[in-house]
């Protein structure tokens, strides 16, 4: 007798896989479900803290640009070929100090003829003085003279400054950020500065200019800084000079201080916002700062010092009541209704009620995750949920030939 086997059809097989799948996934899920959270959500917990006397501060908040507040464009004020440069960028030199010398055979000769000029100046109102008569024709001619020989000390005093500004001196102290000059280069009058003491007159500019130097040296005062910033219009009104300025930057390791020097009175518009400009002078030691360096900026317009505190969350608010809850020596707590001021950062001011050192309690609450069974039902952790009512038999439906799925997923042949 021949053995017959039967061939199983595809979606049964299909079928099969399914309900085993299933069952298995909500099983897994079932177990999950069941499972406590690992961390459970805590109930509140509860510390005391002192009411204790703090300083409140009222801040305009901006950001700005560390610069030096004085920026010299040093430049000869007389023609000459270079013959010495004798500081390079990066220098610091001291006021005084020689950077460059032109040539001065030209400017000798030119003292010398204006010397010159003024001896025969001198000669001609020494014969007029001699000649005079008292008559007008004489004392007209030696006023002249007079003139002539102001005319010509004058020159002598300029070329005498030219000579002098042959060597090029450093108007203030400083670090040399530019040095544009070699030995051999010709230099021509109308640069920048004018004779005045040995020392070409600089173009000073204020670290908020944005005049672009010139000048065949450049030198930046590095003892004193300024930081320009902006307040909007809503706070411009707070803002004074003489306020004092916090700043902070995470290039820098400690905190600068300094005071509002300016509050400028024409305001700047960015997307229709105004904002006013404001200087603030850098205080304290600022050896170590660099220029362009960005920094926050937070100006104090009003300080109370002595101001009784207790942090925020000890303070409920109900029906326009303020209370806190203290803690006497033996353990015991009690409500009190408090008066509350301002608040700055988590402190509240209270103004009646409390004294320094009142014990208040302070609630706190930590997070857990709670209990799993809380959760959503119907679906697997990060998976969606089943269609057609899976587990407790999908309707599936039969394949060719088949008949309609039963209660646990299992088809009838047909």
């Amino acid at each position: 007798m021949r053995a017959r086997w039967r061939r199983t059809r595809p979606w049964v097989r299909v079928v099969g896989a399914v309900v085993i799948v299933g069952l298995v996934a909500t099983g897994a899920w079932w177990m999950w479900w069941r499972q406590p959270a690992s961390a459970e959500a805590q109930g509140p917990t509860t510390r005391t803290v002192e009411a204790s006397l703090s300083t409140m501060e009222k801040t305009v908040s901006g950001t700005g640009t560390l610069e030096p507040t004085v920026q010299e464009d040093v430049s000869f004020a007389v023609s000459g070929t270079v013959t010495k440069v004798k500081v390079a960028a990066g220098d610091t030199v001291t006021k005084g100090q020689v950077l460059a010398t032109v040539d001065t055979l030209t400017l000798d000769a030119d003292l010398l003829s204006a010397k010159s000029t003024l001896a025969q100046a001198e000669a001609r109102l020494s014969d007029a003085e001699d000649a005079a008569d008292g008559s007008d024709s004489s004392d007209a001619q030696v006023a002249a003279a007079k003139a002539q020989v102001e005319v010509a000390q004058a020159g002598v005093d300029d070329a005498d400054a030219a000579v002098d500004d042959a060597v090029l001196k450093a108007p203030a102290a400083g670090l040399v950020t530019t040095a544009d000059l070699e030995v051999g280069d010709v230099v021509t009058t109308g640069s920048t500065g004018s004779s005045g003491g040995g020392a070409a007159q600089p173009s000073s500019q204020s670290s908020t200019s944005t005049t672009t130097s010139t000048g065949q040296f450049v030198i930046v005062g590095t003892g004193a800084w300024q930081v320009a910033t902006t307040v909007s219009e809503a706070d411009v009104a707070n803002v004074a000079a003489g306020d004092q300025v916090e700043m902070t930057s995470d290039d820098l390791a400690d905190t600068l201080y300094g005071t509002v020097a300016s509050v400028g009175l024409v305001s700047t518009s960015t997307s229709g916002v105004a904002a006013y400009p404001v200087v603030v002078d850098v205080t304290g030691d600022t050896t170590t700062l660099h220029d362009g360096t960005s920094v926050d900026v937070s100006i104090i317009y009003e300080r109370r010092t002595d101001v009784l505190t207790v942090p925020a969350l000890a303070v409920t608010t109900a029906d326009g009541a303020s209370t806190v809850t203290v803690q006497a020596t033996d353990g015991t707590q009690k409500k009190v209704t408090v008066t509350t001021g301002e608040t700055s950062g988590n402190l509240v001011e209270i103004t009646d009620g409390l004294a320094e050192g009142d014990a208040v309690v302070l609630q706190t609450f930590q997070a857990g995750t709670g209990n799993r069974q809380g959760g959503q039902t119907g679906q697997l952790p990060g998976g969606g949920d089943f269609q057609g009512g899976f587990p407790g038999g999908g309707d599936f439906q039969g394949g060719p030939g088949g008949g309609q799925g039963g209660p646990q997923g299992g088809g009838t042949n047909g």
